[in-house]
C-alpha cells in the first residue's frame, strides 16, 4: 500500500482529482470553470515525534511544528498546498502560490493575501504586501490588483481540514505527504458536498 501511496503522491493523482472536481463543481454552479479570484493563507499543524525534526519554531503561535500555506478559490476549495518549517514568513510563499495557481487556471489571478500585515493600520506595511502580490500577479491590464476582504473562506477550507486525524498534526516526515495528504482530504470533502447536492 505505501509503494501504491509513493507512486500516487509522485505523480500528485489526488491533485488532478481536487481539480477536476473543482471544475466541475464550479460549472454546476453556474460559475466560471477557472476561479479568477484567489484568497491566501497559511496555519501551523504542531510537530509529533515523527516530524519534530524538520519542524522550525512559529513564534506568532508559540508552536513547533510545519506550516500549511494554501491558495483557496472564493468557494473554499483548494488551489495549491506549500509544506515550510513554521518560522518560514508568510510573504515569502507568496510568489510559488501564484506561480502554481496561475500553472493551474492558465491565466492571472487577483489574489487577496491574508495575513496580519494586510489586516495592520500601517500604511507602509499594507503597500509592502499590495506591491508583493502585484509582481506575483499581476493583472491583464497592467492595473494594480485589489485587495479582495474573503478571510473566511480560507479558514473555513482550515476547519475542514482540522477535522481530518491526519491534518489535526503533522504526522508526516515528509513534505510532500503532508502536501498531498491536503488534495486526499479536499477529494473527500468534495464528493462527500457533490454527493448531497446531486
Amino acid at each position: 500500500m505505501y509503494q501504491q501511496w509513493q507512486r500516487w503522491r509522485a505523480a500528485r493523482v489526488f491533485e488532478s482529482i481536487v481539480h477536476d472536481l473543482n471544475e466541475l463543481q464550479r460549472v454546476l454552479l453556474g460559475r466560471a470553470a477557472t476561479p479568477t479570484a484567489v484568497v491566501f493563507d497559511g496555519r501551523t499543524l504542531q510537530s509529533t515525534p515523527e516530524s519534530g525534526h524538520r519542524a522550525g519554531y512559529d513564534g506568532a503561535k508559540k508552536r513547533k511544528g510545519r506550516k500549511a500555506h494554501i491558495a483557496v478559490d472564493t468557494l473554499g476549495h483548494l488551489l495549491s498546498v506549500v509544506i515550510t518549517p513554521a518560522n518560514e514568513q508568510e510573504r515569502a510563499q507568496v510568489g510559488q502560490r501564484c506561480q502554481r495557481v496561475q500553472e493551474i487556471t492558465g491565466k492571472p489571478s487577483r489574489s487577496a493575501l491574508v495575513t496580519k500585515a494586510i489586516r495592520a493600520k500601517t500604511p507602509n506595511t499594507r503597500q509592502r504586501c499590495m506591491t508583493l502580490i502585484c509582481r506575483s500577479s499581476p493583472s491583464p491590464k497592467g492595473k494594480p490588483t485589489l485587495l479582495v476582504p474573503r478571510r473566511w473562506e480560507v479558514e473555513r477550507s482550515f476547519a475542514w481540514c482540522s477535522r481530518f486525524r491526519r491534518l489535526a498534526r503533522d504526522y508526516e516526515r515528509l513534505s510532500n505527504s503532508l502536501q498531498q495528504l491536503h488534495f486526499v482530504v479536499f477529494a473527500c470533502i468534495m464528493l462527500a458536498r457533490y454527493a448531497n447536492s446531486a
